[in-house]
C-alpha cells in the first residue's frame, strides 16, 4: 500500500471518527461553530501560525451518553456533574515568515501542518461564591503531508493570487499525535455601573507528543447578559469549545482581555519529529499571550472576534507574533 493511499484512508477514518461521533448526538440540540484563525485577520505577517480552521458541536449529553459513562470513571468527576460536550475537527498551517524561499530556512520555524478532531468534557458549579469552569480535552490527529495543510495553502493563495508558498518540501514528517488537557477557571462575577463583570485566573496543563506544557492565566469579560454566556474564545495551542451562550435570549454584547503564560516543555511544531530527523528550531521554555476582543449575541447567533500578541516561541524568533481569531456560532 502507497504512502499516498495511507494518508487517504487515514485522513478518511479521522473524518469518519468525528462525523460518526456528531451522528450519535444528532437528536440533541446543539451549538455549531466555525472558529477561522488567521493572521490576515491582524497585523501579522504570512508566517508563524498562518491559519487555522475549526468546526465545534456543543451539546449537553443525554442521561445514557458514553461521554457521562466516561466522566463516571475519571477520577474526581462523575457523569451527573457534566455541563456540556464539544467534538471538534480541525486544521491548522505553519510556516516560516518567508514563504517564497525555497530551500530550507535553518533559523525559522518549520513548516507542519496538522489535521485532528477531538472532544472536551465541561463541567461548571458554584463554590464559595466563585464559578468554578472545568474542562478535560483529548485529541488525536497527524502532523505532516498528511495533514492536507500543503495543498490547501497552496490551492487558497492561488485562489486570491498571493505568494506562492514554495518551501513545503521541507515540512515535518507524518506523525501520529495524541494529547490529554485540563484547565480550571476560578470565575466572580460583579454588577459594575450597569453593567456585569467577570474576572478571575485558570490554570492548567497539556500532555502529549504534540504539547506538553503547564499554563496560569487571567481572564475578564465585561458587558451586558453575561449570564447569558459563558468563557473566552480561545486559539491554539490552548483547547477550544469552552466558549458558549443561551439560545433565545435576545441582545448581548461583551468585551474581553485576557493574559496566559505556558512552560513549554515540549512543542512537536518547533522542535521536530518525535523518533526521525526532521528540521527544528530552539524552542523557548516560557511563552505568553495576551488577547482581547468582544462578542455579539442575538437569539440563536453569536459573532465573536479575538486579537491576539505572542511572545517569542523559539530563540531565533525577534518579535512578537499576531493573528486574530473570529468565531460565528448557531444553535441548532
Amino acid at each position: 500500500m502507497n504512502s499516498r493511499h495511507c494518508r487517504k484512508r487515514y485522513r478518511n477514518w479521522c473524518s469518519g471518527l468525528l462525523l460518526g461521533s456528531l451522528v450519535t448526538s444528532a437528536s440533541a440540540e446543539g451549538l455549531l461553530s466555525l472558529k477561522v484563525e488567521n493572521d490576515a485577520f491582524s497585523a501579522g505577517g504570512d508566517g508563524q501560525y498562518t491559519s487555522g480552521v475549526e468546526v465545534i458541536w456543543a451539546f449537553e449529553p443525554p442521561d445514557r451518553h458514553w461521554t457521562r459513562r466516561l466522566a463516571d470513571v475519571i477520577p474526581g468527576w462523575s457523569g451527573s456533574s457534566l455541563a456540556g460536550v464539544t467534538y471538534r475537527l480541525g486544521q491548522q498551517i505553519y510556516t516560516p515568515e518567508d514563504i517564497e524561499v525555497e530551500t530550507l530556512i535553518e533559523d525559522d520555524r518549520p513548516y507542519a501542518g496538522l489535521l485532528f478532531g477531538g472532544f472536551s468534557l465541561l463541567r461548571e458549579r458554584e463554590h464559595g461564591g466563585l464559578r468554578l469552569a472545568d474542562s478535560l480535552h483529548v485529541d488525536v490527529g497527524i502532523v505532516g503531508p498528511a495533514s492536507g495543510a500543503e495543498v490547501v495553502q497552496r490551492n487558497f493563495h492561488e485562489l486570491i493570487a498571493a505568494d506562492k508558498p514554495r518551501g513545503w518540501d521541507n515540512q515535518l514528517d507524518n506523525e501520529p499525535v495524541i494529547n490529554f488537557g485540563y484547565e480550571r477557571a476560578w470565575l466572580m462575577q460583579q454588577n459594575f455601573s450597569g453593567l456585569a463583570i467577570e474576572y478571575g485566573p485558570s490554570a492548567g496543563f497539556a500532555l502529549g507528543n504534540l504539547y506538553t506544557y503547564a499554563s496560569g492565566g487571567l481572564g475578564f469579560r465585561l458587558g451586558e447578559g453575561l449570564d447569558r454566556s459563558f468563557g473566552i474564545p480561545s486559539v491554539a495551542p490552548a483547547q477550544g469549545g469552552q466558549s458558549s451562550f443561551r439560545r433565545d435570549q435576545g441582545f448581548s454584547w461583551y468585551v474581553f482581555a485576557a493574559v496566559e503564560g505556558r512552560y513549554m516543555a515540549h512543542n512537536l511544531l518547533l522542535d521536530g519529529n518525535s523518533f526521525e530527523g526532521s528540521h527544528s528550531v530552539d524552542s523557548r521554555e516560557w511563552v505568553g499571550d495576551a488577547q482581547v476582543g468582544a462578542a455579539l449575541t442575538w437569539d440563536r447567533w453569536q459573532i465573536a472576534y479575538t486579537y491576539l500578541w505572542r511572545s517569542e516561541e523559539f530563540e531565533e524568533k525577534d518579535g512578537v507574533d499576531q493573528f486574530g481569531s473570529i468565531v460565528l456560532s448557531t444553535w441548532l
